[in-house]
């Protein structure tokens, strides 16, 4: 049995375990199986590949999309550069580390780009937030990351004035505000700045329409969530694995 697996914590909110259960009874797929592995630290991941000798594969999610690379005997050119890992393959003995979030947030972002959406906000810092930037430079898109306190590399949402709102048209959740079951939350963005021109996409695909979104969408504003990247980046992990 080849084993495939999610590591994070808490994994309660894991869209991967049925997309995998899906796909193989859809496409037939035998002797494999696809499960949760909640690790309240990173440092029991040697502990669970012990445990599990059979895993070819796992996804990373929350926290350790970072903190995991210095388990790792190798990472691919993207991921090096990103600084983040949500894919590992296990091959010939060796742990090497993708991510494959950018592929999938490049695939489902690119149909909606219009010529106006040529600056970007990136609300929040953490790993997914790599995967978003380096989507963006490979688009030349220049972007501001936005946090909570501003630093050298980020401004504060205290500082997103009238015109920043009205130049930057792309607009790019990367926290975890407004995702089930805290369903009021949403990033303090200026809303009422927003216009038809901008677009506006959450990470998040659980609820479908966040608040950050319904906001968005109240003003005009294109709106996307995360659901169709998760989708996409799951089948990009799985080519992975499976390449020869």
């Amino acid at each position: 049995m080849k084993v495939y697996g999610l590591i994070g914590y808490p994994l309660s909110h894991s869209f991967s375990k049925g997309f995998f259960a899906e796909k193989f009874a859809r496409e037939g797929i035998k002797e494999c199986m696809y499960d949760s592995f909640p690790i309240p630290t990173i440092g029991d991941l040697p502990a669970l590949l012990t445990q599990q000798p059979g895993l070819q594969g796992l996804n990373v999610t929350i926290p350790y999309k970072e903190v995991v690379i210095p388990y790792l005997d190798e990472l691919s050119p993207a991921a090096a550069k990103m600084k983040a890992v949500n894919c590992i393959r296990f091959k010939d003995g060796r742990k090497i580390g993708y991510n494959t979030d950018a592929i999938g947030f490049r695939r489902s972002l690119e149909p909606l780009l219009q010529p106006h959406h040529n600056k970007a906000l990136i609300l929040g810092t953490g790993g997914a937030a790599k995967a978003v930037q380096y989507v963006l430079e490979s688009l030349n898109i220049p972007y501001q990351l936005v946090s909570r306190q501003a630093s050298a590399a980020t401004i504060s949402y205290e500082q997103l004035d009238a015109a920043t709102m009205a130049s930057h048209t792309l607009i790019v959740n990367t926290t975890p505000l407004g995702m089930y079951p805290n369903l009021e939350a949403a990033p303090a963005i200026p809303y009422e700045l927003l216009t038809a021109d901008h677009l506006l996409y959450d990470l998040i695909y659980n609820p479908a329409v966040t608040a950050f979104l319904q906001k968005g969408a109240d003003k005009g504003a294109t709106i996307k969530n995360g659901h169709e990247m998760l989708i996409l980046q799951a089948e990009a992990s799985w080519e992975i694995w499976n390449e020869q």
